[in-house]
């Protein structure tokens, strides 16, 4: 029987996941849901983000999962140890990838784009405590910038001002390693392989987690196999599905690669 995998986020940052996950392993039974009805996360209390966050888990339950992913630095950094102590299953969680910008860095400067919610996080906090040392650290809350890519906008000068101006005091420091702290920003590579200097290394959680995600199946005792019959995934939207279902056309029509999605009836 094939693993079955669910994963949820605010939105389609998540999606990022979804691809790094599918492309190793296309024969997992993936469901996620996008919690369009409630997005964005970053700008809501944490005990609201974390309330959602167990909404979410329970709907993936009722559907028979395996192992679940929070595919969200916001819902991970206020909801995990939470979802963990309630639900008899391995999950996985996703936060900033600092630790391997402050490795990757010669310079010594490094910086991470967050939701405002996750650069105000604990969990932000503690992976700068404990892994900023001597690095000059930026961290760079990003308001509104989830919710272009939300509505599919991945380019285009409101997008390029965005960043522009957040990394323009990094860049002037001499950064060389940026950590992308939330999911969507996954989709924004493009735009900054034309922003940022060659030697500026861009690094996002989607494949380690994709990575965690195999290795917690394997210890689950699933015979993992990269070969097998390639699976839809199977998505729903607490929002409007045509919305969900637009914005990742868009995403597709600007080189995102996902895998098949059907979309299914949105959940509440």
């Amino acid at each position: 029987m094939a693993a079955r995998v669910g994963i949820f986020d605010s939105g389609v940052g998540g999606l990022t996941v979804v691809a790094a996950l599918h492309r190793s392993q296309p024969s997992l039974e993936i469901t996620y849901i996008a919690d369009t009805g409630f997005f964005p996360y970053g700008g809501r209390d944490p005990s609201e983000v974390a309330d959602r966050a167990r909404v979410l888990a329970e709907m993936l339950l009722e559907r028979g999962q395996d192992a679940l992913v929070v595919a969200c630095n916001t819902a991970s950094s206020a909801a995990l140890e939470r979802l963990r102590d309630e639900f008899p299953l391995p999950i996985v969680g996703m936060e900033p990838p600092l630790k391997p910008a402050v490795e990757a860095s010669t310079s010594g400067v490094v910086a991470v784009l967050a939701t405002p919610g996750t650069a105000a996080g604990e969990r932000m906090a503690r992976l700068n405590e404990r892994f900023g040392g001597e690095t000059q650290v930026f961290i760079l809350p990003m308001p509104g910038l989830a919710d272009l890519v939300e509505d599919g906008e991945v380019a285009g000068e409101r997008v390029e001002a965005m960043l522009r101006e957040a990394l323009a005091e990094p860049l002037a420091e001499g950064l060389d390693a940026l950590a992308l702290g939330c999911t969507h920003y996954g989709f924004l590579r493009p735009v900054l392989s034309r922003l940022l200097p060659d030697d500026v290394r861009v690094i996002d959680a989607a494949e380690p987690v994709a990575r965690r995600t195999r290795t917690v199946l394997g210890e689950l005792g699933f015979d993992l196999d990269a070969s097998g019959e390639s699976r839809e995934v199977l998505c729903y939207a607490t929002g409007d599905p045509a919305r969900l279902e637009a914005t990742i056309t868009g995403l597709r029509r600007s080189g995102a690669d996902l895998p098949t999605l059907q979309i299914g009836r949105p959940v509440a």
